[in-house]
């Protein structure tokens, strides 16, 4: 399990690392209430659809713990919950993992106050442990995700040309370790620990696999140049970023010198049908990695699949202020080279005046994903070239879709 820690918690606290400032400086925000998780989560100091959904249940969790509730019934505690719920959901409405939380605790809420004597305490001290519990599970998901992933793309890996043989052996050798793209952070710093595609990488380098990791860099926002670059050097992960707009030249040039064999990203939602929204950019690699013969894989929790919406149509993208393709922030580099970390400075990179459209993520349709891999087990299209999650997901599926494949 990666050292790193972008949230840190025990009851009635909550310490989230905020990003904006890292690679170069390490601070955490306490975050004790509602209205401040919101803002850490609408302004990416967290980001990550695993991490966002944990910071927004703990954070109000702590504010419960605190006594921010005066409710004098049963349901009156439930109502302010649900409020404070339902305001907590719309700081990020892309990730489904926020809105599948939030639905769990409801849930969970419900179920406490449901007895004759149910109070305030009793549903409190349901919701604490409950949004306690999706915290810690998610440290045992990602790491399922990153030993399932890693075997796949073992598995599967495109042919590249044979091996030398050594020292005279006529029998081909053991298959040597192969490289991988991801694009933007899905790392320690997105989840609880380990992460989601990245956790692929860190299972490959741990069994002695991966040859090297390659970044994008992640624009406008580069959060794959600030964030997955900072993990894999603070690691020892081999890896190398790259400009976005490198991709294609990387595959075709390196594939085989490299063993490129798949791009791994995570997933803000799955639809159904296993058209997934990510990170801006990613719809732009999948085209790429079929193009060239490399696997595309998605890794992420059952928690980022939503049964509910058919298809990626249906998916609501969510638009960033103009100004973070117009201007960018850093710690500014002395003239010896050196990042001075006390200082940092704006700059515009563009014309202030220019439009701009600057959607956060994009929609890879499902025909150019191979694999969507989850905590319990890896989904691959059937002969119809659809994606079925009823393996994986029995209970939501048969809850939500029925027998059907409709």
């Amino acid at each position: 399990m990666s050292g790193l820690q972008a949230i840190r918690y025990s009851r009635g606290k909550l310490e989230v690392l905020d990003q904006l400032r890292l690679p170069h400086e390490h601070h955490y925000d306490e975050v004790s209430t509602s209205e401040e998780a919101f803002d850490c989560i609408k302004s990416m100091r967290v980001r990550g659809a695993p991490a966002i959904a944990i910071v927004a249940a703990l954070a109000h969790g702590v504010e419960l713990h605190n006594g921010s509730c005066k409710a004098s019934s049963a349901a009156e505690t439930i109502s302010y919950i649900d409020t404070r719920l339902d305001y907590l959901k719309q700081s990020r409405p892309t990730a489904v993992d926020l809105s599948n939380a939030i639905a769990h605790l409801k849930v969970v809420i419900r179920e406490a106050g449901a007895g004759p004597d149910a109070d305030r305490a009793a549903i409190i001290a349901a919701y604490v442990g409950a949004a306690e519990a999706i915290f810690r599970k998610d440290r045992e998901t990602n790491v399922a995700i990153g030993e399932h992933g890693s075997r796949w793309i073992l598995a599967h890996a495109p042919s590249f040309p044979p091996l030398p043989v050594l020292d005279g052996n006529s029998e081909q050798p053991e298959p040597e370790s192969i490289s991988v793209l991801t694009h933007c952070n899905t790392g320690s710093l997105a989840t609880s620990g380990h992460g989601t595609a990245l956790g692929v990488i860190r299972s490959l380098h741990a069994a002695g696999r991966l040859r090297r990791a390659f970044c994008t860099e992640t624009r406008p926002y580069n959060q794959g140049s600030r964030l997955t670059a900072f993990e894999l050097a603070h690691e020892g992960i081999p890896g190398t970023l790259v400009a976005d707009s490198m991709a294609g030249a990387l595959f075709a040039t390196r594939r085989d010198a490299l063993r490129l064999a798949a791009v791994v990203v995570g997933a803000d939602r799955v639809a159904r049908n296993g058209d997934t929204a990510n990170k801006i950019g990613t719809y732009a690699l999948a085209v790429l990695a079929r193009h060239h013969g490399l696997r595309f894989v998605v890794a992420a929790p059952t928690t980022s699949v939503d049964l509910r919406t058919a298809s990626g149509a249906g998916i609501r993208i969510e638009e960033r202020p103009a100004a973070e393709l117009t201007q960018i922030t850093g710690a500014v580099v002395g003239a010896d080279g050196k990042v001075d970390t006390s200082r940092s400075e704006r700059v515009a990179i563009a014309h202030q005046g220019i439009d701009v459209w600057n959607p956060a993520f994009d929609v890879t349709p499902a025909e150019l994903i191979d694999a969507v891999v989850t905590e319990k087990g890896v989904v691959v299209k059937g002969e119809d070239g659809q994606f079925d999650f009823r393996a994986v997901m029995p209970e939501a599926w048969a809850a939500l879709v029925g027998d059907s494949n409709a």
